[in-house]
């Protein structure tokens, strides 16, 4: 088993809001993977007095322990108690209903003999790679099916830049985030009902050699800039590792017009090749 990982700021100057951890239990028969991406608040007020890494580092560990150890609750029980527990630490000081409260996409993954699990929420990305090579990803695509009238001020934003129509989208995004009527898209925050929306499933363990987590600076290879699909990414890391991934990224993104979203992003990836 081999496990390789990065994770780098998009801005060198600003936190890293990424998590990505692993652990190995000392049976050396199963492990645990967790990646998370926060949720980058726009400037002004959020709530809370600890900030988008503060909130990644206490839910990744909390997710990674139990996720490790809880072999009796699902992946997505596993993120709903890490979840209240990571509100309960801040809960005194800040407002955990503020609308841009910190929060993050999630994959996280474990393995024993008999069965590989997953969970994404979000958009972040897992690549499942079977014993025949092939490569399956498990997405959740709620956010990227946006109401028409959003993605309409999302491609205003990419074309114009201008700072009404970004202001104007941010407002509409945020209303769809964590929606009570289920209409929009989930993060991680500071409820723990959204376990329950994450993806999740299983493969059968001898089904399974390799498992690739990426936050979406990583994934913009693929969804951004289109220099292959999801096999040939996959194929990329295997061979030359995960910080050739982020590099061709930051290239891609060197060479991309400022008005196409981020134009730097934090990217986060972790390999884990299971035989």
């Amino acid at each position: 088993m081999r496990i390789d990982m990065i994770t780098e700021p998009g801005n060198p100057q600003r936190l890293n809001e990424d998590y990505v951890s692993a652990t190995l239990p000392a049976s050396g028969t199963g492990g645990a993977l967790v990646v998370l991406d926060g949720v980058t608040p726009p400037e002004g007020d959020d709530g809370c007095c600890h900030g988008v890494p503060w909130f990644v580092a206490r839910l990744g560990g909390a997710l990674l322990e139990l996720a490790g150890s809880r072999r009796d609750m699902t992946l997505a029980e596993c993120l709903a108690v890490a979840l209240a527990r990571t509100a309960d630490a801040h809960r005194e000081t800040c407002d955990l209903f503020h609308p841009r409260t910190p929060q993050a996409t999630v994959v996280a993954a474990r393995w024993d003999e008999e069965r590989v699990e997953h969970l994404v929420l979000s958009d972040s990305a897992l690549l499942v790679e079977t014993a025949d090579g092939t490569v399956h990803p498990v997405l959740d695509r709620r956010l990227a099916a946006l109401p028409p009238a959003v993605r309409a001020l999302r491609d205003r934003v990419r074309q114009t830049g201008e700072e009404s129509d970004r202001e104007a989208y941010v407002r509409a995004v945020e209303g769809l985030r964590n929606a009570p009527d289920g209409s929009g898209f989930f993060t991680a925050a500071a409820d723990p009902g959204v376990a329950a929306h994450a993806v999740t499933g299983s493969h059968p363990r001898a089904e399974v050699s390799a498992l690739l987590a990426l936050t979406d600076g990583a994934t913009r290879w693929t969804e951004t800039f289109h220099l292959g699909d999801w096999a040939g990414l996959f194929a990329l890391v295997r061979k030359e590792g995960p910080r050739a991934l982020v590099q061709r990224v930051r290239t891609a993104e060197a060479d991309s017009s400022p008005r196409r979203g981020k134009q730097h992003d934090d990217a986060t990836v972790l390999l884990a090749e299971l035989d």
